[in-house]
């Protein structure tokens, strides 16, 4: 059973997003940007979206929410490239 507010959306966010006629896909990431910054510390992100799609995908599969859900956690999985200095090579 699909339930506002517990420990995989715990404002209930993504819960009423997919429950909004007609929500744009820049609203959705608006509201996936909140729900990223309100989980609580230690909390892996990525299992947690993996889990919220799973819960998710199969009813609503065309919602711009799962689209977005779907770009978060293969952005989340690549790892990015650390950029600056750091990262460039330095003559011998």
């Amino acid at each position: 059973m699909i339930r506002k507010g517990d420990a995989d959306d715990p404002k209930g966010l993504i819960f009423e997003a997919y429950r909004i006629e007609g929500i744009s896909k820049p609203e959705c990431r608006t509201i996936f940007l909140d729900w990223a910054l309100s989980l609580p510390d230690g909390r892996d992100a990525v299992e947690t979206v993996a889990t919220l799609l799973t819960r998710y995908s199969a009813d609503h599969a065309d919602h711009p929410m799962t689209e977005v859900l779907q770009e978060g956690r293969d952005r989340m999985r690549k790892p990015r490239r650390r950029g600056g200095w750091r990262s460039r090579q330095r003559p011998n």
